[in-house]
């Protein structure tokens, strides 16, 4: 790989923005900027040996590519003068103003806690980067830019500096490029981060790239000049060129989507650019009569645009030879717009009293998404942790792949996955907090219905429909997740006190396990205790343990508690002295085979067929529980290998607890007490329980011979219309 380390001088960077920008006065403000940093920088050299200032000089040249306005520019050669000089912001807004003043402010806000390796700093350095994109879109332009220069001379940082800023520029920034539709910059930003991370892979995709193109150049030509002479006789106008995609977009479909390298089409495409949309769909007509295109592989970008605002047309088409080609189909217009995204879209123009304000206000109208990002910016700033925000932004917006529309035709982008409750909370925190009830493509659907492209949904909301705790099951982004939570919390304060309390309290008990402290509980929040740690109640003692304010190590050591001196061992000894020979009258043995005090315990209900373990208990002999089972997870040390007794010959049958998750319906109930009564099986305990309008749980106590009887009943159950899960249930 050759990565650009190109040397711009600022006669370089001039010769690009007079292509545009021909106002005398804004080009000497931006040599006054120039001359301003290069004195500022003068004795700084970057780890390259380069002075210092060839960096904001290759910075604000990025800028000019994308015909960014003077004052980009201006910002893009300052930006590093407030954290790497002297400089301040009041000299800058008394010599360039306050609006460029505040665009490097902005950025050195980014940039200060960027270098930390701490997880806490990073996830704030992120949330001020969506913050200052929130307030003003030109700040991420001129990061970007500046991330990319970086990136192009990472050689000369240590390597394991490079796969960090690598791993940082893929998580964060290259799909903040995406979405503004930058592609020119977002290609290689991923590109050379895959480089630094995947080296030997990257380098497999270019060998395997070079190998395609030397095979195939020869029918790309053929089908190029095929396509040039139908077009020629038709008096459309256009041009037709090819591209090859890019390594990273070859990897993702290689190694995280799994397709062999042959398997990919649209490695090499021809793009024609014409000049009207119009014409775009003539020239598909006519590839597709003379070509054979595959199917499945069309699609229209014209009229249902990406998010990022890219449009064209797509399809593949297959040669006489066999060979296979991507054919894209735009417009000029379109294809600016494909390769600068906004930076196209919103291209300087001289004389049109430029207005930051209201550039940022139309870029919310233009992109959907980003009108999703300021909502949920502006209310994650001040209520969620630095970690909350970036993941909720990164999660909800950046990966958000699946796009549906609201009964008036409004686009709502959501992750895979994603339900009606997502799509009532993003269009409203009230709409989400009422939801009772959904419609997609005019039918009604469970809340718990995966949302696809091109869905129209409609929402029913009922002031007596509130969250519930089963909401945060069944919704996908954070954002919704978030606002359930904060209902939930707000609804019964009660809730979380008491989940506090129970949090202290577990603490305490959790380690007086590890330190073998057998003393309990109660006998710990005595009054001396409380009134020693200032407390009226127990409770008020475990909500300090909770907080961290009161240790259990200043517990142990205040009462001066010993660890338990009946060991684990002594424990085991003695019950091995109380077993009793092996008879077949036992259904659980040990591992001699003898047999000794043992019952099943109630909270997994093991049955003969499940994988077991041993809790020796003091004084209650020896629990059996289900290998699984969550409660004996962290007690190892008391744990022994026990048996089913293959003598046993049960008269009796084993209750077992299994939990029915359903769609509702009417006789669903009857339906399943139908199947079960068929099969001549003993009910106890049943429960419905009707979470929101179409979900139910229904739990009941079964009695089975074995886990082969159980499994047989689970698959017929899983028979039954709207039965969509059947759990066993541990309590």
């Amino acid at each position: 790989m050759e990565i650009k380390n190109t040397i711009y001088q600022f006669e370089d960077l001039r010769k690009a923005y007079s292509k545009y920008i021909k106002d005398e006065k804004s080009d000497k403000l931006i040599e006054k900027a120039y001359l301003f940093a290069k004195e500022k920088h003068k004795n700084q050299r970057r780890k390259s040996g380069d002075l210092y200032i060839t960096h904001p000089i290759a910075v604000a040249y990025i800028l000019a590519t994308l015909n960014a306005g003077p004052s980009t520019i201006i910002a893009g050669l300052l930006h590093d003068t407030i954290e790497d000089t002297d400089t301040t912001k009041e000299e800058i807004t008394d010599l360039f103003g306050e609006e460029i003043a505040s665009l490097v402010e902005s950025l050195t806000k980014i940039t200060r806690l960027s270098d930390y390796h701490n997880v806490e700093f990073e996830a704030e350095s992120h949330r001020k980067i969506f913050i200052a994109m929130a307030k003003d879109i030109r700040v991420i332009i001129i990061k970007l830019a500046d991330r990319l220069h970086n990136l192009r001379t990472l050689q000369f940082q240590p390597a394991e500096k490079q796969k960090r800023i690598a791993k940082e520029t893929l998580e964060v920034y290259a799909p903040i490029a995406h979405r503004l539709g930058i592609s020119t910059i977002k290609t290689e930003l991923e590109d050379i981060s895959l480089y630094y991370l995947e080296k030997e892979k990257y380098e497999e995709i270019e060998t395997l790239i070079d190998r395609m193109q030397i095979n195939v150049n020869k029918a790309l030509d053929i089908i190029k000049g095929k396509i040039t002479k139908i077009l020629s006789s038709t008096n459309i106008q256009f041009e037709i060129t090819s591209r090859v995609k890019s390594i990273y977009s070859i990897y993702k479909k290689m190694y995280i989507k799994g397709k062999s390298f042959d398997e990919i089409y649209d490695i090499l495409a021809l793009r024609i650019i014409t000049e009207t949309e119009v014409n775009c769909y003539e020239i598909l007509g006519y590839i597709h009569a003379y070509f054979k295109p595959l199917p499945g592989r069309f699609k229209d970008y014209i009229a249902v645009p990406k998010l990022n605002m890219y449009q064209s047309l797509h399809t593949t088409i297959m040669t006489d030879d066999g060979h296979t080609f991507e054919v894209q189909i735009r417009t000029k217009q379109m294809d600016e717009t494909a390769e600068s995204g906004i930076a196209a879209h919103w291209r300087y123009k001289e004389g049109t009293n430029y207005d930051p304000k209201a550039e940022q206000r139309e870029i919310e109208e233009k992109l959907h998404w980003f009108r999703d990002f300021i909502s949920i910016s502006n209310k994650e700033e001040k209520e969620s942790t630095a970690k909350e925000f970036v993941d909720t932004l990164t999660h909800d917006i950046f990966d958000a792949n699946v796009y549906v529309f609201t009964p008036k035709g409004k686009v709502i982008s959501l992750p895979s996955g994603s339900t009606p409750i997502d799509f009532a909370y993003r269009i409203h925190t009230k709409i989400g907090d009422t939801i009772s009830g959904a419609k997609v493509n005019n039918a009604m659907v469970p809340l718990s219905k995966q949302l696809e492209t091109g869905d129209i949904v409609e929402v029913k909301t009922s002031k007596n429909s509130h969250p519930t705790s089963e909401w945060l099951n069944i919704c996908k982004t954070n954002f919704a997740k978030s606002h359930i939570k904060k209902y939930l919390f707000k609804q019964n304060k009660d809730y979380l006190r008491a989940d506090n309390i129970e949090k202290g309290k577990q603490s305490l008990i959790d380690s007086f396990k590890e330190r073998k402290i057998s003393t309990p509980i109660n006998q710990v929040t005595i009054k001396k205790v409380l009134d020693h740690f200032k407390c009226e109640t127990p409770e008020d003692l475990f909500l300090l343990l909770n907080s961290k304010n009161v240790t259990p190590q200043m517990i142990i050591e205040y009462l001066d508690l010993k660890p338990e001196t009946n060991s684990i061992e002594s424990i085991k000894e003695t019950v091995n002295k109380r077993v009793m020979k092996s008879n077949s009258r036992d259904a659980v043995v040990l591992e001699n085979g003898d047999t000794a005090m043992i019952t099943l315990a109630n909270c997994c209900t093991p049955i003969p067929g499940d994988s077991i373990k041993g809790y020796i208990t003091k004084g209650n002999g020896i629990k059996v529980h289900r290998s699984s089972c969550p409660n004996i997870a962290n007690e190892a040390a008391r744990l022994i290998p026990v048996f089913w007794n293959e003598n046993f010959k049960s008269k009796e049958d084993y209750p077992v607890d299994l939990a029915i998750e359903c769609f509702d319906r009417n006789n669903l109930l009857v339906d399943i007490m139908n199947l079960l009564s068929y099969h001549n099986v003993k009910v106890y305990k049943l429960n419905a329980k009707t979470h929101d309008v179409n979900h139910t749980t229904i739990t009941l106590t079964l009695m089975v011979k074995d886990v082969d009887e159980l499994n047989h009943l689970i698959a017929i159950l899983n028979q039954v219309e709207n039965v969509y899960e059947v759990n066993r249930v541990v309590h």
